[in-house]
């Protein structure tokens, strides 16, 4: 686990068979009250919760699990997570809740063909990704966490309940699969995506003032060039249209 500024831990992601979501673990070390950002794929568990352990933080602190989105590489140890740490809330934003809470797993697969695969690869049986959220998130919700501030946005396109959270004082932003580095977005073409709404969330992200980029993926970024979201925005418009 790498410490990215005060309160902003990073767990890299492993990939294998398919790709694993990073890791940040958010919030003041001295607070006791720290907040997990997505899990990952099937099988991270221990490898994440060894991470934590690893620096010497003990699994009573975090409080809480916040969901950028819930697409399989994102959600898929959270069960596994839960087993070390079953206190902790999960938090969501409210248009991906309630297909969570029902067991609709489109959400969680994105297309049939992929859920077929991965059932079949990882032993998953139907119904394995069906959780009671604590926090439905919205827009503008504005959360302490461990002695951290962060705003919620929502940035559908990618998934319909996409969100990003941004540190406006030290320009941190976790923007999920939305954007990565080197001008790569999420991509728009599974299940709840949309690529207007996805070029519109881009656009106001490309607002924001940013100096780290903690994405989901791929390589995170600290001093990030002004006007990159933006740019990134115009890059990928005549697709998104």
């Amino acid at each position: 686990m790498t410490q990215i500024s005060e309160g902003v831990y990073f767990i890299k992601g492993q990939d294998e068979f398919i790709p694993d979501s990073h890791t940040y673990v958010v919030g003041k070390l001295t607070s006791q009250d720290l907040t997990l950002i997505d899990p990952g794929l099937m099988g991270k568990a221990r490898y994440k919760i060894q991470a934590i352990l690893d620096m010497g933080i003990e699994l009573t602190a975090i409080k809480r699990i916040i969901m950028t989105h819930t697409h399989l590489d994102h959600i898929g140890c959270l069960a596994e997570v839960r087993k070390e740490i079953p206190w902790a809330e999960l938090w969501v934003h409210a248009t991906e809740a309630a297909p969570l809470e029902e067991g609709d797993e489109r959400i969680v697969y994105g297309m049939e063909m992929f859920k077929n695969m991965c059932q079949m690869q990882y032993n998953l049986k139907p119904g394995a990704f069906t959780f009671q959220v604590d926090r439905k998130l919205e827009e503008g919700d504005n959360l302490d966490l461990g002695g951290t501030s962060w705003e919620v946005i929502y940035i559908p396109g990618h998934s319909p309940g996409s969100v990003g959270l941004y540190d406006r004082s030290e320009k941190i932003l976790m923007p999920g699969d939305v954007v990565y580095a080197d001008y790569a977005i999420g991509r728009f073409d599974l299940h709840g995506a949309n690529g207007p709404e996805l070029k519109n969330s881009l656009l106001q992200l490309g607002e924001l003032e940013v100096n780290t980029l903690l994405p989901g993926h791929n390589r995170i970024v600290q001093s990030l060039p002004p006007g990159y979201i933006t740019d990134t925005a115009k890059q990928w418009a005549p697709y998104l249209a």
